[in-house]
């Protein structure tokens, strides 16, 4: 079957309400709080489509906190609160008549530890399908084998599918993760410092993976490091206390940043 988003049978039917050349999201005067915690500010932020957008900042800025909402990964922890609006193609993701769930196959996510099922590398990467109703065998293994050539890892266990997950290394572990959220099909990747922690050399293929992975997908990055994200970023965004301090082309915002806060960060001063 081909790999696209009727086969899952999961579209939000989300109309584009608002038109705009290459956005993907956008955020609008977005205030979030757990509890009366006041953890974003007012934050407007555009993100294009397939490209890369890096949030930086320092440490408890909000930048973990701005990449959850765009899945409503924030509305699993009690207690917390957004006000304003967040749209994908158009359409607020924060209606009541989008289903949380459904958001989550078109923007997936990947987080900061590798998470493998205690499971084999092929069913890690076949247990989302299977739970949107594919299970034919051949349907399966098309998508397992095109979402770990998407995350660069194909050719290291291609002859080994049946071996557990848990056994590989963190680097692989991390591009196994990425390939899991490749077998949904999802429009947007959102990746919560993925190469925190790696060695240098599964740093690079991962990075590799996900500038390839942007002619397909929109990709969202909390990088490790202000290396990592001057490498990486078409846009960046700075997060400071909550708020949207800069955002705009990454050449211009690691190289001339317009404020003097968001250069302080990118030299070292603070953070």
């Amino acid at each position: 079957i081909p790999l696209n988003h009727n086969a899952f049978s999961l579209t939000m039917n989300l109309p584009m309400e608002r038109n705009g050349w290459g956005r993907k999201i956008q955020a609008e005067q977005v205030d979030f709080f757990y509890g009366a915690f006041h953890a974003l500010k007012n934050v407007n932020l555009e993100v294009k489509e397939k490209q890369i957008t890096a949030l930086i900042g320092p440490s408890g800025c909000g930048k973990s906190t701005f990449l959850r909402t765009l899945n409503r990964m924030n509305d699993l922890i009690p207690g917390t609160r957004l006000t304003g609006s967040i749209f994908l193609d158009g359409k607020n993701i924060y209606a009541p008549d989008v289903n949380p769930v459904d958001l989550r196959q078109r923007v997936g996510m990947v987080f900061q530890r590798p998470n493998p099922f205690p499971m084999s590398i092929f069913e890690n990467v076949a247990f989302g399908p299977k739970v949107l109703g594919i299970h034919r065998r051949s349907n399966l293994v098309e998508i397992v084998e095109k979402s770990l050539r998407g995350a660069a890892l194909w050719e290291e266990v291609a002859d080994h599918l049946g071996q557990e997950a848990t056994g590989l290394s963190l680097g692989q572990q991390q591009r196994l993760c990425i390939a899991r959220s490749l077998a949904l099909e999802p429009e947007v990747l959102l990746l919560d410092e993925p190469t925190s922690g790696l060695d240098p050399i599964s740093t690079a293929k991962v990075e590799q993976s996900l500038v390839e992975l942007k002619a397909r997908y929109t990709i969202v990055l909390v990088p490790h490091s202000i290396q990592q994200g001057a490498r990486m970023a078409d846009y960046a965004a700075f997060f400071l206390m909550g708020k949207l301090v800069e955002f705009g082309p990454g050449s211009k915002i690691f190289t001339n940043p317009a404020d003097k806060r968001t250069e302080d960060y990118i030299m070292g001063r603070f953070g």
